[in-house]
């Protein structure tokens, strides 16, 4: 079986509305200065995720800055952080790291396979 080519990542920066969104938002801006793709604000669940949170996409050459910066600036906020291989089931519960809690994921929401 061929082993599934990484086309991306995704970092998933969980936050609460209520207590932690101004925390989110320092490490949103934070991020502003990589090549990373920003997505919208969710503070409702969204997919997979139950949880409040934005994503951040980049590319592989991306990864040893990005992740590296969000393990000393996440300021406690859980991160999920994946690849984009086309099997979003195994992308984010069988290949992925978490910076932080790891939270529960909507498991039916997410595909199986490319």
């Amino acid at each position: 079986m061929a082993e599934p080519a990484i086309k991306g990542y995704h970092a998933h920066i969980y936050y609460d509305p209520a207590k932690t969104r101004d925390t989110a938002a320092r490490v949103r801006a934070g991020l502003a200065a990589f090549n990373v793709q920003l997505g919208s604000w969710h503070d409702e669940a969204v997919g997979p995720h139950l949880d409040a949170m934005y994503q951040a996409v980049f590319s592989p050459e991306e990864f040893g800055k990005v992740v590296p910066w969000l393990m000393l600036h996440r300021e406690g906020l859980s991160v999920l952080v994946h690849p984009s291989t086309g099997d979003g089931y195994g992308d984010h519960l069988e290949r992925s790291l978490w910076l932080g809690a790891r939270l529960k994921l909507n498991e039916k929401a997410l595909r199986r396979g490319p």
